[in-house]
């Protein structure tokens, strides 16, 4: 097997995939946050 030449391009595709990888634990994040103030509210805690 050989290796593609090192270059920008797999440089770019790294940090694209970093980001990504971010962005999606932080929607994550925010959705659990969202789920729990959704059910603390139903339970009757309100802040």
């Amino acid at each position: 097997m050989s290796r593609p030449p090192a270059g920008r391009r797999p440089w770019l595709t790294r940090i694209g995939w970093l980001l990504l990888f971010w962005a999606g634990g932080v929607a994550a994040l925010a959705l659990v946050a969202w789920l729990l103030r959704l059910f603390m509210n139903w339970a009757g805690f309100s802040s």
